[in-house]
């Protein structure tokens, strides 16, 4: 079979959530809302972190990198599925399947990365406190997110191109309300055996390496907790990982239920229900974690509303 044949006669249908209309203004809405939510809340993590010189520390540098991921990989589903709801339509371009699949494989590794170096600030921190500023100097930091975005940018070129050497025969359904890459590559009509190689060995080194080395990390820190006498000092130390440790194991458990989800049952609602938990809610409520469980990010949130508040021209009284 001609693969360039294949692909231009196909096209992929995204099910998504219910096709019942009178629950589409309503979901429209709820999502609406929880895009804007996670726009809003993730841009004024990393407004305060940029306008408040206290904030320059490597621990704020890489959360607000993981505020500007987590835009993009909202970004790159939401807007799709909202035009979809609205005009009634499930379909979805070859090409814009592709590319939707390279930014969702593309932004998901380097959350999974940076939270994995956001472990690490930690554990050098709460480990090593007197070398933290030697050691987690502003080249090292640096180029670490530079090295998330070169790993995470060959990781989905990987993937991509070896999705464009599938055939696909004719329109296919994928159940999700975005372009999974299992769930396209199991679509083809050609052979995928090579395809599930890399992404079985590809998961191994990049999601569950990282996972091990997170875990690694808060071992440390907890025994190093452990061993500080005073348990006002051992609030402090554990304070400051605990907004950390609570969106890794939200990412990670939400990200683990959507495979056991699709592993265990073939119902099209409810892997895209469990899908909707890391790419939506996750992002959503990463701001609120942080910004609730940390003094700081609260203090230089009010310090830039407040002077956005000022700004503010104000109509004298007629």
């Amino acid at each position: 079979m001609d693969p360039g044949n294949a692909t231009r006669l196909s096209g992929f249908l995204l099910l998504g959530f219910s096709e019942q209309p009178e629950l589409q203004p309503l979901m429209f809405g709820l999502f609406l809302s929880m895009y804007l939510i996670t726009m809003l809340g993730n841009l004024l993590i990393i407004l305060a972190i940029i306008s408040d010189s206290h904030l320059h520390t490597p621990m704020y540098f890489f959360l607000s990198n993981l505020s500007f991921v987590d835009i993009c990989f909202t970004s790159t589903t939401v807007p799709k599925m909202l035009v979809n709801i609205h005009t009634q339509t499930r379909a979805i371009t070859y090409a814009g399947c592709i590319t939707q699949m390279y930014f969702l494989l593309l932004f998901s590794g380097l959350d999974i990365f940076l939270l994995t170096v956001m472990a690490y600030d930690r554990y050098v921190a709460i480990c090593y406190p007197l070398h933290y500023a030697v050691m987690m100097n502003h080249w090292l930091c640096g180029l670490l997110v530079l090295a998330c975005w070169i790993v995470g940018v060959l990781n989905s070129l990987l993937h991509t191109f070896m999705a464009l050497r599938l055939s696909f025969c004719n329109d296919l359904e994928i159940p999700h309300f975005f372009c999974e890459l299992n769930q396209v590559v199991h679509c083809a009509c050609s052979d995928t055996f090579l395809n599930d190689m890399v992404i079985y060995i590809t998961a191994m080194l990049l999601a569950i390496g990282p996972l091990a080395g997170i875990l690694y990390s808060y071992s440390k820190i907890v025994s190093s907790i452990h061993a500080i006498s005073s348990a006002q000092g051992k609030y402090k130390a554990f304070s400051t990982c605990a907004s950390h440790l609570s969106v890794v194991s939200l990412f990670y458990c939400t990200l683990l239920g959507v495979y056991l989800s699709s592993a265990v049952t073939q119902n099209s609602h409810s892997t895209a229900t469990a899908s909707l938990m890391y790419t939506v809610v996750t992002p959503m409520l990463n701001p609120f974690i942080y910004s609730l469980r940390n003094k700081d990010i609260k203090s230089a949130l009010r310090r830039l509303l407040g002077r956005v508040m000022r700004r503010v021209p104000v109509d004298p009284p007629q």
